[in-house]
């Protein structure tokens, strides 16, 4: 198959994939078509899968691309395939909870908790509001775990030093792919925004190695 055809096959699935995503992907190696004497890529039935299956592990999982490429160079060796990742249940045809319009009040809802508590954590900065008044995509998440935490007297002014600690490094993530962002031709969107999942990712890690191993000790 031609580029063409293989965006014809994925974008039922994953509508914003593009030419540039797919010769990004190649460019790290991830998926390796073979090329026609003028230089023409062309894809095969597995190949399709191949790309089916990174796509879904990054929508889904949010894995960065090395830990997909370590998955596939597994099932290559003959390691059966992972089971499919969990996604967020929602009703058949509406948006994402990180896509939806939060409001104090459906986000509430949602988590089946008070608006003051969501007001609580507005006031606390632990929730942080779009431009508009919205709260942001996470809100509804946060709430839940809060939820559990609350449980444990750990109350929402308690969380706000977490919660400056993260955006802290949602700045560092960002200085670290504006190069790539700056770019104007070629890979750079989808190079950043892969690099941006990675750093995130290692940062999250980081994090928790450190959080557990204060609170559960080593050996």
């Amino acid at each position: 198959m031609r580029i063409s055809d293989v965006l014809n096959h994925l974008r039922g699935d994953f509508p914003h994939v593009s030419h540039s995503k797919l010769r990004f992907l190649e460019d790290q190696g991830l998926i390796t078509p073979v090329r026609t004497p003028a230089g023409y890529r062309q894809y095969s039935p597995a190949d399709v899968e191949r790309l089916r299956f990174v796509l879904a592990e990054q929508r889904d999982s949010y894995l960065p691309l090395k830990v997909i490429k370590e998955r596939l160079a597994a099932m290559d060796a003959g390691e059966p395939a992972p089971a499919p990742s969990p996604r967020l249940a929602v009703p058949a045809g509406a948006p994402g909870e990180s896509r939806r319009r939060w409001t104090v009040e459906s986000v509430a809802e949602t988590t089946g908790t008070s608006a003051e508590l969501v007001r609580s954590l507005v006031t606390a900065g632990v929730l942080h509001t779009t431009p508009d008044g919205a709260l942001d995509g996470s809100a509804a998440e946060v709430v839940r775990i809060v939820q559990r935490l609350t449980e444990h007297g750990i109350e929402p002014r308690h969380l706000r030093p977490l919660r400056s600690s993260a955006d802290r490094h949602v700045a560092l993530v960002d200085q670290a792919v504006a190069p790539y962002r700056s770019q104007q031709r070629g890979n750079g969107a989808e190079a950043a925004a892969d690099l941006a999942a990675e750093l995130g990712e290692l940062l999250a890690r980081l994090h928790t190695t450190w959080v557990r191993q204060g609170t559960q000790g080593t050996d």
